[in-house]
């Protein structure tokens, strides 16, 4: 029986330097104080600028200071905002009092600062404490938002669908489904306005919502989309809107059917002329306007979908992205890529894109929800 070396095993001073020091570097450095700086300036903007542009005056240099500490410590809880307080006191108590020489004749003087220090550490401790919690239901939602994505591929007989989603906070608003029916196949990508939880919440009820809708109606894409437009309007302090893409291919036809509702216009190849079109069709976003005025705006187009011919569906987080220099990846290397690689398979379109896309933004962290598909009706085997 072999025995296990306890003394080089063993949780030493080596071993905890290698895990408090883990993942820090000089870019992440960077990176992480840069938004914390953004945080602390967004802070500060609704704390003070705000306040002094509705005022139109400068606000006294004590008053900016007391409007920012309130703003800050009223993102505490009561018990949390009390400790801070006594903490705070406790420090600038005893250095008030050793500054005048007066320690020595307040009996609590010297428990002044241990005491400031154990409170704001304490505190300190249930912030992170609070923190790897939420981090936790955080991570939850993400796995079950990622859950309800689609499959990256969908491969039939005449049809490839192939996708790519990622996410630039822990979970997103952007939406993209895959429904095979009876008669067809839709084809939903849509953007959520907002980020974050909140825009993540409304795509997962969206999706419920277009779901449920596509296998009790089988509607046409124009018919999908009013129907979400009355869910969106019917709450009148909702302030959310959505834009999307819609298209339908039925199964043994050479056609499908588009709608667009104030989104990024998708870009097709045809084969045939080995040329790339832009889908253009009038819309307005889905919230943005009544359910009357969306059906006479709507514009539904028919394309032909023949063997060799791919479209390509994307939110803007894909056009929008920036390299460390402030540069858009660009609606132009989009179709580029389209002209070049539209008539292989789905997959390798997507991998092409995903490939130039890392190329281009190299360390830089997506600042939206990227998300893109492609449709592609592969030639027939002899």
């Amino acid at each position: 029986m072999g025995l296990k070396n306890e003394a080089q095993s063993g949780y030493g001073t080596r071993k905890f330097y290698k895990e408090y020091v883990s993942g820090m570097s000089r870019e992440r450095f960077s990176k992480e104080l840069t938004a914390d700086t953004e945080r602390l300036k967004l802070v500060y903007k609704e704390a003070v600028e705000d306040i002094e542009r509705q005022q139109g005056q400068q606000l006294p240099g004590h008053v900016k200071f007391l409007r920012l500490f309130s703003d800050l410590t009223q993102r505490l809880n009561p018990t949390r905002r009390l400790i801070f307080g006594l903490g705070s006191i406790s420090f600038v108590a005893h250095y008030l009092l050793s500054f005048f020489g007066l320690l020595p004749y307040f009996f609590i003087g010297d428990l002044l600062l241990p005491f400031g220090f154990l409170s704001m550490f304490m505190l300190l401790l249930i912030e992170l404490l609070e923190k790897s919690d939420v981090q936790k239901e955080i991570d939850l939602a993400r796995e079950i938002q990622l859950s309800l994505l689609p499959g990256t591929s969908l491969n039939k007989k005449n049809l490839e669908v192939y996708s790519f989603a990622h996410t630039a906070q822990e979970v997103g608003g952007d939406y993209l489904d895959v429904i095979e029916t009876e008669g067809g196949t839709y084809v939903v990508i849509a953007d959520v306005s907002g980020k974050g939880l909140s825009a993540a919440l409304y795509m997962v009820r969206l999706q419920a919502l277009v779901s449920m809708i596509i296998e009790k109606e089988k509607p046409t894409p124009k018919e999908l989309f009013l129907q979400l437009n009355n869910y969106i309007k019917s709450n009148s302090r909702d302030k959310t809107f959505v834009t999307g893409c819609v298209a339908y291919f039925p199964n043994d036809e050479e056609y499908f059917e588009y709608i667009r509702a104030g989104h990024n216009i998708p870009v097709y190849y045809n084969k045939e002329r080995d040329i790339t079109y832009k889908l253009k069709s009038n819309g307005f976003a889905l919230g943005m306007t009544s359910t009357k005025l969306l059906d006479q705006n709507m514009e539904v187009k028919k394309f032909h979908f023949k063997p060799g011919d791919s479209v390509f569906f994307y939110t803007d987080g894909l056009n929008e992205a920036r390299n460390n220099h402030g540069e858009e990846y660009g609606e132009e290397r989009i179709e580029s890529l389209l002209e070049i690689y539209g008539s292989l398979h789905a997959k390798t379109i997507i991998g092409k894109v995903q490939s130039s896309l890392e190329a281009f933004i190299g360390n830089e962290n997506p600042l939206d929800d990227i998300t893109f598909t492609c449709v592609h009706r592969p030639m027939k085997s002899s």
